[in-house]
């Protein structure tokens, strides 16, 4: 019988917290946008409540890396699947009284419990060896693949369970989810600061955000997310438009998110080849190889296409991002750095969802592309700028 290694255990233990928590995530992204809009008088607020999740997770992600850092990761995620538990309670209130408000509640709580989750991926990499930190963040996001096909797919079985209140089953089902997720969390095996290690020198977080591995690694992994909230906030309703049935939007939302994270079976031993740099760079040019595609029609099938270039190029530069951000830390400085890195991916990716819902509203599906463009843009100028310093820096170090 084969025992596994703490390494392996602790992926094994994140990635299905990872799966759950992504079930429950592309639950809502998949029916939060459609019920809103039943509920809203301005239409134009469709999107708002899908985008108080992220809000709620770029509140919560600096004060959950601050806390865990106390009480330890298990403790931690145990609380943030509790509070997602109390998110779903919220919106099954909402559904049931037709109240929009509450609905953005709950949804603004659950977001705040995926502050938590959010740190699956560096909980991974606290214990891990450095060769192995690029394959452990991997497999551990690789855990949202059953995830993409589980969360739309409860959404279908059970929006008619409790008919004539549609969408009321899916919330029930995202109560049970965030609940074992904190069952399950009990079983990981990562150790708090050792009190050397807690009284170790910390630099100053201006210091480390000065630092450009820092700057590289937050601009591509905050971009990425950035533009993946936008398009993905905006496609159900932009299906709606073109008067596609749920049961479609649903297939296009499952393959974007399968797309985001079954790459990560692979994408660690890519890193561990070829570096962060080109897999970050070969993830913007994925993202914007979705625009055009996007732009050439109203079909499912062009939806489904672009839909699953953004989640592949979501996965690429959010992974390679988050690997290249463990050069910029010691583990003194980790808590600290890893919650305000959170804050600004989900601070942007927030105003990027916030954004979709007016843009889509008062201009069009095509608009909410274009805007995507000068952001990608910019993601690949920095990173092409930074592998032009560490290229300069190498005849230096060898002198």
């Amino acid at each position: 019988m084969t025992v596994l290694s703490r390494d392996q255990r602790n992926v094994a233990v994140l990635a299905t917290c990872q799966m759950l928590f992504g079930t429950a995530r592309s639950l809502v992204v998949s029916t939060a946008p459609l019920i809103a809009y039943s509920m809203a008088t301005e239409k134009s607020l469709a999107t708002l409540p899908h985008a108080l999740v992220i809000v709620g997770t770029a509140l919560l992600t600096l004060p959950a890396a601050l806390l865990m850092r106390r009480i330890g990761r298990r403790n931690g995620f145990a609380i943030g699947g509790v509070g997602g538990a109390v998110g779903g309670v919220v919106c099954v209130y909402a559904v049931l009284g037709g109240h929009f408000w509450w609905f953005s509640l709950g949804t603004l709580l659950f977001g705040a419990s995926a502050g938590f989750a959010q740190h699956y991926r560096f909980a991974v990499t606290d214990v891990a060896s450095a060769d192995y930190r690029g394959k452990a963040i991997s497999l551990v996001l690789a855990g949202g693949v059953i995830s993409g096909f589980a969360g739309p797919e409860l959404a279908k079985l059970s929006k008619d369970m409790f008919l004539p209140t549609v969408f009321l089953g899916p919330y029930f089902f995202l109560i049970g989810i965030a609940l074992l997720s904190s069952i399950v969390v009990m079983f990981v095996d990562i150790p708090n600061l050792t009190p050397r290690e807690a009284a170790a020198p910390s630099r100053p977080m201006r210091a480390i955000m000065r630092q450009p591995v820092f700057v590289t690694a937050v601009v591509t992994a905050t971009i990425g997310q950035g533009v993946m909230n936008l398009l993905m906030t905006a496609a159900p309703l932009a299906m709606q438009h073109a008067h596609h049935p749920f049961d479609d939007t649903a297939f296009v939302i499952e393959w974007h998110i399968v797309c985001m994270f079954a790459p990560g079976f692979f994408t660690g031993s890519l890193i561990k080849r070829w570096g962060e740099i080109p897999i970050i760079l070969t993830g913007m040019v994925l993202l914007a190889l979705c625009v055009p595609i996007a732009l050439a029609g109203k079909t499912v099938f062009l939806f489904w296409a672009s839909m699953a270039l953004l989640g592949l190029g979501w996965n690429f530069a959010f992974t390679a991002g988050t690997a290249l951000l463990a050069d910029a830390h010691t583990q003194s400085e980790r808590a600290k750095t890893q919650g305000w890195v959170n804050f600004i991916i989900y601070g942007v990716a927030a105003a990027s969802a916030l954004a979709a819902g007016p843009l889509l509203h008062f201009f069009s599906w095509d608009v909410v592309n274009y805007v995507a463009l000068p952001m990608i843009g910019a993601a690949i100028f920095v990173t092409l700028y930074y592998a032009w310093m560490q290229n300069q820096a190498m005849p230096a170090q060898g002198e």
